[in-house]
């Protein structure tokens, strides 16, 4: 069973950074896709950035320019890093991982970015 766990969220203000970390309890060279996502109250949850397997990352219109998604496959880590935040990124970010035909979510950490 995999499991992940995030850290690194919590409060900035804007135009600050911020980095989440996603670590899973196996290797990680073996996942397929692997991605960050994010909800805000009252919305749906929705891809912020992606890493292939193959090195492509993906990134949402919203964030491109700004945030970096990358991994670390000796640590099991998953990164994000935020540049640059907005109010509007406020929102609880979570990892995912995607194995076969089987997906995984981390718990969720919450970032609050103040004006």
């Amino acid at each position: 069973q995999v499991q992940l766990v995030e850290s690194g969220g919590g409060l900035a203000q804007a135009g600050g950074s911020l980095i989440l970390s996603c670590t899973a309890s196996g290797s990680i060279f073996s996942f397929d896709d692997m991605g960050w996502y994010r909800q805000a109250p009252g919305k749906q949850r929705d891809l912020v950035a992606a890493l292939w397997p193959d090195g492509t990352t993906v990134y949402a219109d919203p964030v491109k320019g700004r945030f970096t998604i990358s991994r670390e496959n000796a640590k099991n880590t998953l990164y994000l890093q935020m540049d640059s935040l907005k109010p509007e990124d406020t929102a609880v970010y979570y990892c995912h991982s995607k194995l076969g035909a089987s997906n995984y979510w981390g718990q969720g950490t919450q970032v609050t970015v103040s004006k």
